[in-house]
């Protein structure tokens, strides 16, 4: 008897493949569940395996190192009269990226100095180049071993060819995009879903990325809930 995709699932190994490929695809619980032929709840507790497993493969990913771009974003709605980085409805989120490599993204509670500069010296591998807008809470990471760049937006774009967080940038422009489909994700499930984007930004060439989630499954110890 093959082994099961999902440990402790009900479902047949046919019927988790089916539910892996609908997910990749971005299809809603409710539509999966109908062409499957399954329970709706079904599919949504294998939707939600799927992304504890994502986020636990995220979270074993390599320090970064090279040229790292690193810059904070909100997400979540927005009540009127709020404005500039303290914003209490969104949810902060600060992310590092490789140039030409990965994408890593952590929920903080404040976007402090001392907050920030505590996950790139963890993520970061030392004498690494790191480039940032202007933000006070950058300030100092030349004492920690940094080449830093600065960007300034209010007065230039960039300044020379590789001045730039356009990386970053573009990844909070996509997370952003594709999780507005969901119309409101709960705070609590809200991590799960920033990490499936991470997941996905950073394997967008893979050619089957079905085939890397099952593999992924595989290699990550998570316990269906």
């Amino acid at each position: 008897m093959p082994k099961r995709l999902i440990p402790r699932s009900h479902l047949t190994n046919r019927q988790l493949g089916q539910i892996i490929d609908f997910f990749v695809l971005e299809i809603p619980a409710s539509k999966t569940a109908k062409t499957v032929g399954v329970n709706r709840h079904s599919v949504e507790r294998v939707y939600h395996h799927l992304r504890t497993t994502i986020a636990i493969a995220c979270e074993k990913e390599s320090p970064l190192g090279g040229d790292v771009e690193v810059d904070e974003s909100y997400f979540g709605g927005k009540r009127k009269g709020e404005r500039g980085r303290q914003v209490v409805s969104k949810v902060p989120v600060f992310g590092l990226l490789k140039r030409s490599g990965k994408v890593y993204t952590r929920i903080v509670q404040d976007v402090s100095r001392s907050t920030l500069q505590k996950i790139i010296r963890t993520k970061v591998v030392p004498d690494s180049i790191i480039y940032s807008d202007s933000f006070s809470s950058y300030d100092g990471l030349v004492l920690d071993g940094f080449k830093h760049y600065r960007i300034n937006h209010s007065h230039e774009f960039a300044r020379g060819k590789h001045n730039h967080i356009n990386g970053i940038e573009n990844f909070w422009g996509y997370a952003k995009t594709r999780l507005r489909r969901y119309h409101g994700i709960p705070r609590k499930q809200f991590y799960l879903y920033l990490k499936e984007m991470e997941f996905r930004f950073n394997n967008r060439k893979e050619p089957n990325l079905g085939e890397l989630l099952r593999r992924t499954l595989k290699l990550t110890k998570a316990k269906l809930d």
